[in-house]
């Protein structure tokens, strides 16, 4: 594992997955605040229609764990939110590929809206009492990115406050008690959520191939063919064996389905 020392308050290139997060939550953004300005009183169905809400998915709003972390409300938040989000994802990305980054990212996310699903279920299987807020903007994504890199590179130093050196491990692990302090008050279904994003984080970056989830889909696809072509082939050797008997003449076919001469000693071989 490399080594790394304090960092300045520099923020990485602005390319590839982080540029493509940032800009897309962005985008969001501007299209939520101009919508509100011109349909003024559609505003709060809208954020209602694409933030998350345990109950609203489980009565059929499928598509609020993939649309929630692109809602921003706040200028402020927003900020902080993406500043993070560019920081964090561009400096993964580095030392990954952007198909890791957004894996990890993806994973985050989904990982929170889980977790929220769960409390949600589980509150009221045993009757308790669970103040219910919609969850939106990608704080459980920055948690995820924030776990992998104090896990996968724990000896970073960030400056806390611009000023107090503080290694990625701890930083990771003053996040996660801040939210299990959360948990003892109102917002527990935020707190847990983001306890949720950042084992979806974790989870990833130990389950998922280091070259990124559409390396490993393409390696499988790739197997799924060779092994359908060698099928053929040995289907077609089949065949030619059950021909070439009823001429008489016996031929033999290996476990690939490759012709073998019945000499032994000759060594040619049909590919």
């Amino acid at each position: 594992m490399p080594r790394f020392g304090a960092t300045s308050f520099s923020f990485p290139d602005f390319r590839g997955a982080t540029r493509l997060l940032v800009l897309v939550n962005l985008a969001f953004f501007f299209g939520l605040l101009l919508g509100g300005l011109v349909f003024p009183h559609s505003e709060d169905g809208l954020i209602r229609f694409l933030s998350f809400q345990p109950d609203l998915f489980l009565h059929g709003a499928l598509w609020q764990p993939f649309t929630y972390s692109l809602i921003h409300l706040s200028l402020f938040g927003t900020l902080f939110e993406l500043l993070s989000l560019w920081f964090l994802a561009g400096f993964l990305e580095n030392l990954h590929t952007s198909s890791w980054i957004m894996g990890l990212y993806a994973a985050s996310v989904l990982g929170t809206a889980a977790a929220a699903i769960a409390i949600y279920a589980v509150s009221g299987t045993l009757g308790l009492r669970l103040l219910e807020i919609p969850l939106y903007g990608c704080f459980g994504g920055i948690f995820g990115l924030l776990v992998a890199i104090g896990t996968l590179y724990g000896n970073m130093e960030f400056l806390l406050f611009f000023t107090i050196g503080i290694k990625a491990r701890y930083l990771a692990v003053l996040y996660g008690l801040v939210s299990i302090a959360m948990l003892f008050g109102q917002q527990r279904m935020y707190a847990f959520a983001q306890l949720g994003g950042a084992l979806g984080g974790l989870l990833f970056i130990r389950l998922a191939p280091r070259r990124g989830i559409n390396f490993a889909f393409s390696e499988q696809w790739y197997s799924l063919r060779n092994r359908y072509y060698r099928w053929k082939r040995r289907r077609a050797a089949r065949k030619f064996e059950v021909y070439m008997r009823s001429q008489g003449r016996t031929v033999r076919f290996d476990g690939q389905g490759r012709q073998l001469d019945e000499d032994p000693d000759d060594k040619k071989r049909w590919n």
